[in-house]
């Protein structure tokens, strides 16, 4: 079965937990690293229904901070939530060797997981996959999540591949962002690997074919929502759990605003419209414009309160 970590949220079927917010990375207004914010951020997510935090991931701007601060991202967020919440902490890189001092990093911080995204750039063939991501499971005693995100490394994770790491006994979860389900289900039905949902619009989609659960920007601001489609489908209660998806339908239009990859400058323009200021992205990323933050505004205001 599914090895499950010593963390808070972890149980059988679930090694992360279930809505896991893809966590930002918050900044000072000199674009340095902001603990305090960092903590309090953690903090605000768990008590809005996030069971685990992901840092240091695509959304956490993972490309434009470095090594000393993602350690610290790590210490600031299990020091605040660690005993309430999954700390799972991005650790891919395209160099393996890296990867792998990031993983031992991540393990002597204090992570219950660890977050590995295909290796981007260098487009690996499918035996490198196996190669590296074992490598990088060997490493510690962290429990791994495997990143598929083919539009922003190119190289998918076949089917086959992803069945072969299911057999090794840390590589327990998949955080799936390639949208094929068909390919998942496989997947699903021929091991014991958690699906996540790396992509807000298909959470429902996921959980309906043996997903069990998501990793979301869009809990930054709609956790409870989030929280209780998810708690929805574990009842198979799918009329609910509809409506809540239909419910939040503005949310994915607006994350949708800042263009496409671009779910860290929604996810930072609308918290600081709910009174929750994290600084601005780092280049090459730059903040919503004024009028894209009107836009997100006017859309975030059409979900109405959890009933």
């Amino acid at each position: 079965m599914t090895a499950l970590i010593a963390g808070p949220s972890g149980r059988e079927g679930r090694p992360f937990g279930t809505v896991l917010a893809a966590m930002v990375t918050p900044f000072t207004a000199a674009g340095d690293l902001d603990l305090d914010a960092t903590s309090a951020l953690a903090e605000r997510l768990v008590d809005e229904g996030n069971d685990g935090l992901v840092v240091n991931g695509t959304t956490g701007e993972s490309p434009t901070t470095s090594d000393d601060e993602k350690q610290r991202v790590v210490r600031a967020v299990v020091e605040a939530v660690g005993d309430r919440a999954t700390v799972v902490t991005g650790v891919g890189t395209s160099d393996t060797a890296h990867s792998i001092r990031l993983a031992r990093q991540a393990e002597a911080a204090g992570a219950h997981g660890a977050l590995v995204v295909t290796p981007y750039y260098s487009r690996p063939q499918q035996q490198g996959l196996l190669a590296h991501f074992a490598a990088v499971a060997d490493a510690t005693e962290l429990p791994i999540m495997l990143y598929d995100i083919p539009a922003r490394s190119v190289v998918a994770i076949e089917p086959d591949t992803l069945l072969r790491l299911a057999e090794h006994p840390r590589i327990t979860a998949v955080k799936d962002a390639k949208g094929d389900l068909y390919a998942g289900s496989r997947v699903i039905a021929g091991s014991d690997l958690a699906y996540y949902s790396g992509d807000d619009p298909l959470t429902l989609p996921w959980l309906s074919v043996g997903g069990v659960g998501i990793v979301s920007i869009i809990s930054h601001v709609v956790g409870p929502h989030v929280r209780a489609m998810v708690e929805a489908t574990e009842r198979g209660d799918y009329v609910r759990a509809r409506a809540i998806h239909e419910a939040l339908l503005p949310a994915h239009v607006a994350m949708g605003r800042c263009g496409g990859g671009a779910g860290l400058v929604f996810a930072k323009a609308a918290l600081r419209l709910r009174g929750f200021g994290v600084g601005d992205p780092r280049l090459p990323q730059i903040p919503a414009t004024h009028e894209q933050t009107e836009a997100i505004a006017r859309d975030l205001d059409e979900i109405g309160p959890l009933r």
